[in-house]
Formats: structure tokens, C-alpha cells, sequence
């Protein structure tokens, strides 16, 4: 991620500008703002492609949320267990990429993945997570309540 300078191009949900995420990042925190991160992934399979988008939400205290979003359009990926390691791979180089660039943590990568093994994501959940967790982050996955994957859901459609 850190080489393709495209792949740090993100836009604020609702805008059209685009800008290098870290740099976004760090002008947020120079701002004096107090926040908390998250990360999140999901995609959508359409009939000859799938789409990606990777969010970061700026969580305020009793404040709100201010999101920022980089939709990316791959040939199709049938394969649902690749397809949704897709979003683990991106949330976390995101996630590095924030803490190595930017200098600030995440608080939670958000897993669009379900707890319940009746869920076809659930097949995945807990190599995320372990996966998540030997880098130092913390995950989140459904039902609880996940405000990266929950934009980057609304965004994919």
C-alpha cells in the first residue's frame, strides 16, 4: 500500500475532493480535535467486477463522526473466502499505514463478519482476527455495532 501512491487517495463521504489519507489524517489531529479511529472494509460482487470500499471513521466525542472513504473496482472475485480476506487485507495496510505515516492508532479494525457460524463470513472471522491482533490491533465484528463497516456497507452500494 505504501508504494502505490493511488491507493492513498480518499474522499470525504458526500464530497468529490480527493486527498492522500495520512495527510488528511494529520491535518485532523493538528487541528486540535480529540478522536477516535476505525477502520473498516466491505465489498459488493457486481456481474463482471467486485468493489471495495475501505473507510476510516473519525469518531467525536458526543460529537458525531466525520467519514472518509477510497472505492476501488477489481475483476470480479467469486470466491467468497477470498473475496472477504480482500477486506482484511485492506483494513489492516490501512490500519499500518495510519500508525506508520500518519502516527496515530486505530482503535478498532471493523469486520463486516458475523459471530454466528450460521453467517458464510463467519468462516473467516476468526483468521481476521487473529491475524488483526498479532499486528497490535483490535477488531470488532457483528453484532455489535461497527461504524467503519457500516459506511463502508452504505458506500458499496
Amino acid at each position: 500500500m505504501e508504494g502505490d501512491r493511488s491507493t492513498r487517495r480518499y474522499q470525504i463521504m458526500g464530497g468529490r475532493r480527493s486527498f492522500d489519507v495520512c495527510d488528511y489524517v494529520q491535518e485532523m489531529k493538528a487541528a486540535g480535535g480529540s478522536f477516535s479511529l476505525y477502520v473498516g472494509c466491505d465489498s459488493q460482487n457486481y456481474r463482471n467486477y467486485t468493489v471495495y470500499v475501505t473507510t476510516v471513521v473519525f469518531r467525536y466525542p458526543r460529537a458525531g463522526a466525520h467519514v472518509i472513504y477510497r472505492k476501488e473496482k477489481v475483476p470480479r472475485i467469486a470466491d467468497m473466502w477470498t473475496k472477504l480476506w480482500g477486506e482484511t487485507e485492506r483494513s489492516v495496510a490501512l490500519a499500518h499505514l495510519l500508525r506508520e505515516e500518519a502516527g496515530v492508532e486505530v482503535e478498532q479494525i471493523d469486520l463486516d463478519f458475523n459471530t454466528d457460524p450460521a453467517h458464510p463470513s463467519n468462516k473467516v472471522l476468526s483468521a481476521s482476527t487473529g491475524y488483526i491482533q498479532s499486528l497490535g490491533f483490535q477488531s470488532g465484528a457483528k453484532p455489535d455495532l461497527l461504524m467503519a463497516a457500516w459506511a463502508a456497507d452504505a458506500l458499496c452500494h
